[in-house]
C-alpha cells in the first residue's frame, strides 16, 4: 500500500510541475494585452439607463420625456467619466458592466432575470440597496463606483444644481 500512495504523490506533484511550465511558458508566448479603451454598449448600456433612474430617485423630471432626456444625457456623462479614467480602472468598470450583463451573472448578483431593458425601478434599487449593505467588500466597492460615476455625472450638469440650490461656482473664481 505504501508503494501506492508514493506513486500518487510521485505522479501528482510531477503533473504539478507540468502544469505550472504549461502556465509559465503560455505568459511567456502570450502576454497580457494592453488596457483597451472603455466601450458602453448593448446590454451594459441598459444596465446604466436602467441603474441610473433607480440611483437617482426624486432628482430626474417627472415627466416621462424630460426623464428619458435627462437618463440619455447622464448616460453618457457616465460614459465620458469613466473615459477619463486610467485604462486599468477603464478595464475594471469594463468587467463590472461585463458581469451585468451577463445573463447567468446578473440573475445570481442582482436578482434581476429579464434583462435590463425590463427591469423595474423597485428591483434595480433592490440590488442597489443589496451591493450597499453586502458582506462582501468588492460587491461594495462596484456599487460605490456606480454610485460616485452616477451622481457625480447627474451634479455635473449645471441643469441640475437649482434643484438643490447650489446656485454654482462663485463668479469671481471661474
Amino acid at each position: 500500500m505504501a508503494s501506492n500512495r508514493r506513486t500518487f504523490l510521485k505522479v501528482g506533484a510531477l503533473a504539478a510541475l507540468t502544469l505550472a511550465a504549461g502556465g509559465g511558458i503560455y505568459r511567456y508566448t502570450h502576454p497580457p494585452g494592453s488596457p483597451q479603451r472603455f466601450v458602453l454598449d448593448g446590454e451594459a448600456k441598459a444596465a446604466l439607463d436602467a441603474i441610473i433612474p433607480a440611483m437617482l430617485e426624486g432628482a430626474l423630471p417627472a415627466d416621462a420625456g424630460a426623464r428619458a432626456a435627462a437618463v440619455s444625457a447622464t448616460t453618457g456623462r457616465v460614459h465620458q467619466a469613466i473615459l477619463g479614467l486610467p485604462l486599468n480602472t477603464q478595464k475594471e468598470v469594463q468587467d463590472l458592466f461585463g458581469l451585468l450583463a451577463l445573463a447567468p451573472a446578473r440573475r445570481v448578483l442582482t436578482g434581476v432575470s429579464g434583462g435590463w431593458s425590463h427591469a423595474t425601478d423597485a428591483q434595480v434599487g433592490a440590488f442597489l440597496q443589496e451591493w450597499r449593505f453586502h458582506r462582501l467588500a468588492m460587491l461594495q466597492t462596484a456599487y460605490h463606483a456606480l454610485h460616485d460615476l452616477i451622481i457625480g455625472s447627474w451634479y455635473a450638469d449645471p441643469s441640475s444644481w437649482a434643484a438643490i440650490g447650489y446656485p454654482g461656482p462663485l463668479k469671481e473664481l471661474a
